[in-house]
């Protein structure tokens, strides 16, 4: 069981009203990668683009039309899609410390719960995959030890699990989790054509939960769903 994660936007910015983290399953980690690369050599027709080692979601070389095509092509290749998303401005007060946001931990909660949402499980190996990225707070030796034992019990004693921080330039994989979140946000942001990305990667969805969402309402002791309920 492979697992690649990425996400979208920016928590730590007043301006982004949403975040979001996840990514997709595969069986085979070298069918997606190879059919990523096959894709932007023939149909990326911008030069720069075709040949280069990293193609995110957002750059601003490609147009609505072929990112729509690819993100079809994406889910073509049987992978299974899940996330989570929340509004910023519910992150909870204990990821605050004297009203510094402790932007490390708080990332390690995230990606911790997203992962969740797919355990348990009978696989008897599970390799999953971030792309590297700073953490305030937290090194990055800690942050896949954590990671891996909060797994680990999710799943039998037999089972093996391994937990990779890597370049995203140096990974096809890695960029079509940057390609799931880039277009979600774009659905989430309700920017443009956004919806129709998200029709797009809808029926390869297992997993869309929305975390923090009651959070403020517990805390004040209300029995009102959370306002930010889509």
């Amino acid at each position: 069981m492979y697992i690649y994660l990425d996400e979208s936007g920016n928590f730590r910015s007043n301006k982004e009203a949403y975040f979001i983290v996840g990514g997709f399953v595969t069986s085979d980690e070298r069918i997606t990668a190879k059919a990523f690369r096959k894709w932007q050599h023939t149909k990326f027709v911008n030069k720069k683009l075709r040949y280069r080692t990293e193609v995110k979601f957002s750059d601003s070389r490609l147009n609505d039309k072929l990112r729509l095509k690819t993100l079809l092509y994406f889910v073509q290749q049987n992978i299974r899609i899940f996330y989570t998303f929340f509004k910023t401005k519910n992150i909870p007060a204990e990821f605050k410390r004297q009203g510094v946001l402790e932007s490390g931990r708080l990332y390690l909660e995230l990606v911790a719960q997203t992962l969740s949402f797919l355990f348990p499980s009978a696989e008897s190996q599970v390799i999953v995959t971030l792309d590297h990225r700073n953490l305030k707070g937290v090194t990055q030796a800690e942050f896949r030890e954590t990671l891996r034992l909060h797994l680990r019990l999710r799943l039998s004693q037999q089972a093996s699990v391994h937990v990779n921080i890597v370049n995203s330039t140096t990974n096809a994989n890695i960029q079509i989790a940057d390609w799931i979140c880039g277009a979600l946000y774009r659905y989430y942001t309700n920017r443009i054509i956004g919806k129709e990305f998200y029709k797009v990667l809808h029926n390869s969805i297992i997993i869309s939960e929305e975390l923090f969402g009651d959070y403020w309402n517990d805390l004040n002791g209300s029995n009102k769903k959370s306002p930010h309920e889509r």
